[in-house]
């Protein structure tokens, strides 16, 4: 049987080490069943992935940021909960992009982030979402994506 670290090995993903908080909050909160991750930004290891989606940015830069953020997610659920394979759901992801006026593209950058979960989750991947522009985020970054989890004891 297929673990989502097995899928991540098949798909070339290290986890990076998970980011940790720039202002007054946790990286993520365990209630009960359910694993809330604050919003990861565009960023790798190496630097964060800046820019403006119609501005300076094509959409397909956009969608390779919001799979960054995705990666970070994923790392940070690692950290709450060691074993990615108690992750039995993805509910719901919400995603904010860097976008000039004219930009209308959102969802299709967010598709970035959404069809990393399920190559990750499989049909436990599927969530519903949000996807929102925004005029500026955080240090300039291009994407922003938070995420609840359903998880196993």
């Amino acid at each position: 049987m297929s673990t989502p670290e097995n899928r991540l090995d098949a798909l070339g993903i290290e986890l990076p080490t998970p980011m940790a908080p720039v202002a007054n909050y946790v990286p993520f909160v365990i209630t009960g069943n359910m694993l809330f991750v604050s919003g990861q930004v565009s960023a790798t290891p190496t630097g964060r992935i800046n820019g403006r989606l119609g501005d300076d940015m094509e959409l397909s830069a956009g969608q390779h940021a919001a799979r960054q953020c995705g990666i970070n997610l994923i790392a940070q659920c690692k950290a709450a909960v060691g074993d990615l394979s108690r992750i039995k759901r993805v509910v719901k992801l919400g995603g904010f992009v860097n976008a000039a006026p004219h930009f209308t593209d959102i969802p299709q950058v967010i598709n970035g982030c959404s069809d990393l979960m399920v190559e990750v989750f499989g049909d436990a991947g599927r969530h519903a979402r949000s996807a929102v522009a925004c005029p500026v985020l955080p240090m300039g970054v291009a994407v922003e994506v938070d995420g609840v989890f359903e998880i196993t004891g």
